[in-house]
C-alpha cells in the first residue's frame, strides 16, 4: 500500500472505531503503564536511535553546538558566552519545559526560549519555526537531558495552561470527530494498519521521524495529527500548541528525555 493510501486507511479505521465509542474522554493511563514510543519500535529502529553514529538527529546537535558556540547580535554574543558548557548548565533544562515566563507572562518552551533569549539578549532576529537553525539547537539542548526524567515544574502560573491544554486533549475535532485521548489514552498498544499506536508522548522532541527524513518538532507532529482527523491546523507558535506541551509533559512525568529520538 502507498504511504498516502496507507495514512487514509489508518485514519478511516481509527474513525470508525472511535466513533462508536461514547462521547466521553478515554480514561487517562495510570502512572505504572506509561510507556516510551521507544518501546513500541522495530529494534532496527531502536537501534538506530540508541547508536549516535547511526541516529540523523545527531546532524542537527552538531549543527546545534556550533550554533551555540556562535556569536551573533551587534554585540557579539554567543550562548556559551552567558552559559557557559552546555553539558553542564543546559542540563536537565529540556525536562523542565515549557515553564512561565514573567515577563511574557504566558508559558514558553524550549523553542520559544531559544527565540526570546536571541531577541533580548543578542538583540537577534528570532529563528522561523520548523527552520533548520532553531531545530539543531533546540535537538542539542534537548540531548543535554538525555535519559533523565521528565520533571514539569510545580508552578501554579502553569494551571490554566495545564488545564487548558488537557481540554484540548480531550476534545473532539475535526469531520473524524476525534481526540488524542481516544486514540493515544483508549487504544494505546493495539496495532492499526500494521504500526502499534503508541502513548502519544513529547519526550525525544525534536525527533527524527522516517517518515519525514528530517527532523521536527512537537508543533510539527500536533499539526500533522490535526490534519489526519481533518481538522484546520492552529498555525505555528500559537498558545494551543504550548498549552498542550504543557499538559503532555505533566501526562509524561517521569519518562526519560530521548532527544534526538527517532521515530517511523
Amino acid at each position: 500500500m502507498k504511504p498516502l493510501g496507507r495514512a487514509i486507511f489508518c485514519v478511516l479505521a481509527v474513525g470508525f472505531l472511535c466513533l462508536a465509542e461514547s462521547r466521553a474522554p478515554a480514561d487517562p493511563i495510570p502512572p505504572e503503564q506509561r510507556r516510551s514510543g521507544f518501546e513500541f519500535m522495530s529494534s532496527e529502529t531502536q537501534e538506530m536511535q540508541q547508536e549516535d553514529s547511526l541516529n540523523p538527529g545527531f546532524l542537527w546537535v552538531l549543527d546545534g553546538e556550533a550554533l551555540w558556540n556562535r556569536a551573533e547580535g551587534p554585540e557579539g554574543k554567543s550562548c556559551q558566552g552567558c552559559h557557559g558548557e552546555a553539558s553542564e548548565s543546559m542540563r536537565g533544562v529540556a525536562a523542565r519545559y515549557p515553564a512561565f515566563d514573567p515577563e511574557e507572562n504566558r508559558p514558553v518552551d524550549l523553542q520559544d526560549r531559544v527565540n526570546l533569549c536571541r531577541r533580548r539578549h543578542q538583540k537577534a532576529p528570532a529563528w522561523p519555526y520548523e527552520s533548520h537553525a532553531l531545530l539543531a539547537l533546540t535537538a542539542f539542548l534537548g540531548k543535554q537531558s538525555r535519559g533523565m526524567p521528565i520533571a514539569p515544574p510545580d508552578d501554579p502560573r502553569l494551571d490554566s495552561a495545564h488545564e487548558r491544554g488537557g481540554e484540548l486533549f480531550n476534545r473532539r475535532i475535526g469531520q473524524l470527530n476525534l481526540s488524542c485521548s481516544q486514540c493515544h489514552d483508549a487504544h494505546w498498544g493495539e496495532r492499526l494498519g500494521g504500526s502499534v499506536i503508541p502513548q502519544g508522548d513529547p519526550n525525544g522532541y525534536p525527533i527524527y521521524r522516517l517518515e519525514w527524513q528530517s527532523l521536527g518538532s512537537l508543533q510539527r507532529r500536533l499539526r500533522n495529527c490535526m490534519i489526519g482527523v481533518r481538522s484546520e491546523p492552529f498555525p505555528y507558535g500559537a498558545r494551543e500548541y504550548v498549552e498542550l506541551e504543557v499538559f503532555l509533559m505533566s501526562r509524561a512525568r517521569g519518562l526519560p528525555i530521548e532527544t534526538p529520538a527517532v521515530r517511523p
